[in-house]
């Protein structure tokens, strides 16, 4: 029985690889309307808490995880060799660039290539990890058809971007739409009727190809547009304007703009990633992304244009920014999260140690910093109490994230100077002088 009829008589089991940000929600997904889904992962901790019915991920309430699991409907392993048992495998796992700026697929590999001894007939692969168009057919189909499977009869081979957004109350989980790809029509009829047990709406596309191309435009449009007021937001500086009244008025228009919002960079597992994908395949056509390039280097550049701000504040007040004690404000990359991957934090911490601050940091999402691929340097680092003797012990306090939970009406009380590159002190009562956009 293909995975379809399994789905439809109420038998099939779905495997999901990959239980971070992206798989958590999906599993729970599918254990939620009556499936039984097995979540497989190599950290055996993310696998313990989930058998144990706990939630490791802070907007995730752990009541869900709690019933699912108390229901019969959700395990956890990290033993592939139970790969047979599952109907649909869904690989959810990271797809970050390499220190050139190049695709590193060594995860969706090591995840290929641990599960292929264990594939058998009328299995379902849907590959989720964002990456650059062909990446589904050149990874998998050489090695599925090297099993003797033949793709569209006894195996089937489909690409599914991921569009989650952590913390977005308004657009969540299976309330988003899905979009799917096939290797063939038969594949693309599997994947669609895998989704469509889950989603609202399902929006199949004529090829994995295209599907691989609808995520990165889709971040590519963030990227581009977050570059573009991001330079507008330095060029608005200089003319002494303030940016955020700008598009404040800007987006009272209603049609033709769309309000994107400045920052200190870029953050999260796509935006900052997935542009790159595309570039780098472009190449091996002979295209050249410029457009694309130009809003990377805006971007990147970001940390940099505030920490030189904050350099020009300490200097008003008669102080180098070496020895100075710099307290950041939000490590997630966004609001109300307690996601740092990509978080142009990290940058900051860069380059304001790379300049001699002292520095310290606040989230109330992230009391301690956990290991990271790429600043482990920053591991065990703890977010400070928020009291008035620990804010007003530093010179100035750079508010990188936003998050609602901090009190800003304490800390104007608390923070000597401020320098906010979120505009997040607008509504609040400050001294004169006491805040600096960035």
């Amino acid at each position: 029985m293909t995975p379809k009829d399994k789905l439809q008589n109420g038998t099939a089991v779905i495997g999901v690889l990959g239980l971070g940000y992206v798989g958590l929600p999906l599993v729970l997904g599918f254990a939620e309307k009556n499936i039984q889904v097995i979540g497989f992962d190599v950290d055996v901790k993310k696998v313990d808490a989930l058998n144990a019915g706990r939630s490791y991920i802070q907007h995730i309430g752990p009541e869900r995880v709690t019933n699912t699991v108390k229901a019969g409907k959700l395990s956890a392993t990290a033993d592939f060799s139970r790969i047979p048992e599952v109907d649909v495998i869904i690989i959810c796992v990271p797809t970050p660039l390499d220190h050139h700026h190049e695709p590193d697929l060594s995860y969706v590999r090591a995840t290929r290539d641990t599960i292929l001894p264990y594939l058998r007939a009328n299995q379902l692969v849907a590959l989720e990890s964002t990456t650059y168009p062909g990446t589904t057919d050149e990874e998998f189909l050489g090695p599925i058809k090297d099993r003797g499977f033949k793709l569209g009869e006894d195996f089937f081979l489909v690409f599914s971007p991921e569009r989650e957004d952590p913390g977005n109350p308004d657009f969540h989980g299976t309330g988003i739409p899905k979009v799917v790809g096939g290797h063939c029509p038969a594949c693309l009829e599997q994947g669609v009727a895998a989704y469509s047990a889950i989603y609202k709406k399902v929006v199949p596309t004529s090829s994995t190809r295209v599907a691989e191309m609808v995520k990165l435009l889709e971040n590519i449009f963030r990227a581009v547009n977050i570059g573009l007021v991001n330079e507008m937001k330095i060029v608005a500086d200089e003319m002494g304007i303030d940016i955020w009244e700008v598009i404040e008025a800007a987006k009272t228009k209603p049609f033709g703009f769309t309000a994107f919002y400045p920052g200190p960079g870029l953050g999260g597992h796509c935006i900052p990633i997935d542009p790159f994908y595309l570039t780098w395949k472009a190449r091996e056509f002979g295209v050249h992304t410029r457009f694309i390039e130009l809003a990377g280097e805006i971007n990147e550049g970001m940390p940099h244009y505030v920490v030189r701000r904050v350099g020009e504040r300490l200097n008003k007040l008669k102080k180098p920014l070496n020895g100075s004690k710099v307290l950041v404000l939000g490590l997630a990359y966004k609001a109300n999260v307690d996601d740092m991957r990509e978080s142009p934090t990290f940058k900051l911490f860069d380059l304001l140690r790379g300049q001699g601050a002292e520095l310290s940091f606040h989230d109330p999402h992230i009391p301690v910093i956990t290991p990271t691929r790429e600043h482990s340097e920053y591991t065990g680092w703890k977010s400070i109490e928020w009291n008035e003797a620990a804010v007003s012990a530093h010179d100035l306090v750079l508010i990188s994230t936003h998050h609602s939970k901090v009190n800003l009406n304490e800390l104007a009380a608390w923070a000597p100077v401020i320098v906010d590159t979120r505009n997040a002190m607008n509504c609040i009562a400050t001294k004169p002088g006491q805040v600096t956009k960035a």
